[in-house]
């Protein structure tokens, strides 16, 4: 590497990094899968990598540390990190069999989720090693010992006869006792997910349907498929809820680390109990029930739960594990197909970080008054409790007053150029500028990659932060326009210090499967509405949503330094437009929360405050389709109706209350 690199390499980083970091450099070798930094970090820790050099495969295929792109050989590759590309630089913390691997790149900053040791690797397999090495300079923060002795928080009580209360084994439709139940996990269910999804665990698919779909859209965007379904077995009277699996590609229809989970029918303190079942599948044996082929599992199944104990531990979503033993402990059984297993007879209890502030019931109070007192929206409305997830009609109350304290700009979503008579928020921006006073523009935002259009973003804030009466900026992503103020927040401190909060709605911030498995999906729009005068290289931008590029922007870019807030969207069937119906049903096939174009997993701004679901489509929750001139449009668009008003003043009155309470707390 040359002096001129390394400079440059370390200006880089430099100018980001808090004083008294810790600095080291060293090179990673593609001639070894793993290289230990000798660094050994705590939790809590600040650290950022940033990356630079080449790594070469079979002497012709080069790449620097964000990997090539995945080719059709690689779904049959095992790589440390399944959805990064070859020759990627990854890193994990410790050395547990549970240490999950991530990526790194170029850069990455994050927060030490667990004590541990830092270990940096190449993407590849183990018996195909490349030559060359990526130079790294790691720069990390130790934690004072104020941040490390954070005030307790207390935990809900599970008790035994919580325990007792949870059948011991769950059963096959005929009613065959099978698995034992060997864990039991504490907390909501989006901390369940978030913790699973940071564990490396994936939702199988449900049907062979779902399978074949999922399949099929994986090796269009050239992803390893490691989601085989799993048969449903019964507990609480009803299959499970979710499956959860971690596995090889190529070896996920012999071997997996898996388990079924069900929400328990009370709770433990308020938190939300999950009974599970693990087991660990080690190849096939014959079904005793039919003479046919099934999964044999490993008969020491207590490894399978202290396994999947572990690999939570090491998201630092954890705060506390323990054994408890049933009153009636199963020690040793046959499962309903026939297969012999062993256990000590105990139940892992693992207690996940309890709920905090409930700002979404706060926001859904705020949503059901705005909607009663002010309907902004104008005309006739149902209870609020039918527009977004967790509202009441009781909830509402008397609104204080709305202050200009701020200047509104929307940035709008992907083909936006496309809908000129149908801009995101028409009504509800033209309500606060006239009724309360505010400034609100909206950045027409061409079909580029969110990089593009994130210094589109910078030059208008500049403009206005140039204004003799300019206000901090509020700045409301919808949709692309997530992503692509995030680019702009993240990668422009200058910037983002003329802005005060970013809200995303229905933000495509953790990418989208449809951008990923359907390329064509923006074009075939275009043909099917007629559209003209959209602005941009659709291509490239579409391509920007796509699930592996927005997940290395967040690894690269973690946090934000101004408040952020999110809400997302989520429709059924029957509120899902028929324009979105194809694509709501591919998402089915990754998960059930969805809108249409997101997973709702991807949606939820990292950090933010989340405000909750509104009950609509992806369009529905910005798009005033419903208004559109041209009726064929209009036709395709037939579950428009929404109170986007409403909503659109609610995160404004949100955002501004909640600003006032920070500001009078320094």
């Amino acid at each position: 590497m040359t002096t001129l690199l390394r400079a440059v390499l370390f200006l880089a980083i430099g100018a980001g990094l808090s004083a008294g970091a810790d600095r080291k450099e060293i090179d990673v070798k593609a001639d070894q899968i793993w290289t230990d930094t000798g660094i050994d970090l705590k939790a809590g820790e600040a650290i950022t990598i940033t990356a630079a050099g080449t790594v070469t495969f079979n002497g012709v295929q080069s790449t620097g540390p964000e990997g090539l792109k995945r080719g059709w050989m690689d779904l049959l590759m095992q790589f440390p990190v399944n959805e990064a590309g070859r020759g990627a630089l990854v890193g994990r913390f410790g050395d547990s069999p549970a240490a999950r691997p991530f990526l790194i790149g170029a850069r990455t900053e994050r927060t030490v989720p667990i004590d541990g040791r830092l270990f940096l690797g190449i993407n590849q397999m183990a018996n195909a090693t490349g030559t060359g090495s990526f130079h790294v300079v790691i720069e990390y923060t130790p934690v004072t010992a104020s941040k490390v002795q954070a005030s307790p928080v207390p935990l809900p009580a599970f008790t035994q006869q919580m325990l007792d209360s949870i059948p011991a084994r769950v059963n096959d439709a005929a009613g065959n006792p099978g698995d034992r139940v060997n864990f039991v996990v504490i907390g909501s269910q989006e901390k369940l997910q978030s913790a699973l999804k940071a564990a490396g665990w994936v939702i199988v698919d449900k049907t062979k349907t779902d399978a074949i779909v999922r399949g099929l859209l994986a090796s269009v965007s050239k992803e390893a498929y490691v989601t085989l379904p799993m048969s449903e077995l019964e507990l609480f009277g009803r299959v499970q809820d979710f499956g959860y699996a971690q596995a090889d590609p190529v070896r996920v229809v012999a071997s997996r680390n898996h388990f079924r989970i069900w929400k328990a029918p009370f709770t433990a303190g308020g938190e939300t109990v999950w009974a599970g079942a693990g087991t660990h599948d080690i190849g096939f044996e014959k079904d005793q029930r039919n003479n046919g082929i099934t999964h044999k599992i490993d008969p020491a199944t207590d490894g399978e739960r202290d396994y999947i104990g572990q690999s939570l531990q090491q998201t630092g979503m954890v705060v506390k594990e323990e054994y408890l033993t049933p009153t009636h402990p199963v020690k040793e059984a046959r499962t309903a197909t026939g297969g012999g297993f062993t256990s000590d007879g105990r139940t892992l209890i693992i207690y996940l970080q309890p709920e905090g502030h409930n700002y979404a019931a706060d926001f859904a109070s705020l949503f059901c008054s705005v909607l009663a007192h002010d309907n902004p929206d104008g005309g006739s409305w149902a209870s609020c409790d039918k527009y977004l997830e967790g509202a009441n009609p009781a909830m509402a109350a008397p609104l204080p007053a709305l202050t200009p304290d701020y200047h509104i700009v929307i940035v709008p979503g992907f083909l936006s150029s496309c809908f000129a008579d149908t801009p995101a928020f028409q009504k509800g921006a033209k309500v606060l500028h006239d009724k309360y006073g505010f400034a609100v523009d909206t950045i027409p935002v061409p079909n580029d990659p969110s990089s593009a259009n994130a210094r589109l973003i910078a030059q208008f804030v500049q403009s206005a932060a140039a204004a003799k009466d300019s206000k901090k900026l509020i700045l409301i992503g919808y949709s692309k326009g997530a992503p692509d103020i995030y680019e702009n927040l993240a990668t422009a401190p200058d910037v983002a210090a003329h802005v005060a909060a970013f809200i995303s709605v229905a933000g495509a911030i953790g990418g989208s499967p449809i951008a990923d498995a359907l390329p064509q999906q923006a074009d075939k729009w275009i043909k099917q509405f007629n559209l003209s005068g959209c602005k941009g290289d659709i291509d490239t931008g579409f391509k920007s949503l796509g699930r592996s590029t927005r997940q290395a922007f967040l690894a690269s870019y973690p946090h934000l330094s101004v408040p952020t807030y999110s809400v997302v969207a989520q429709s059924s069937r029957e509120n899902t437009s028929k324009a979105l119906l194809e694509s709501w049903q591919l998402l089915q096939s990754f998960g059930t929360a969805e809108d249409g174009q997101l997973l709702k997993q991807d949606a939820i701004l990292p950090g933010a405050k989340f405000l909750g679901a509104a009950l609509a489509d992806h369009f529905a929750i910005a798009l005033p389709f419903e208004t559109s001139s041209p009726k064929y449009l209009q036709s395709g668009m037939d579950k428009n109706h929404y109170p986007r008003a409403a909503l659109l003043e609610s995160l404004i009155r949100f955002a501004e209350a909640d600003l006032k309470t920070q500001s009078a707390r320094r």
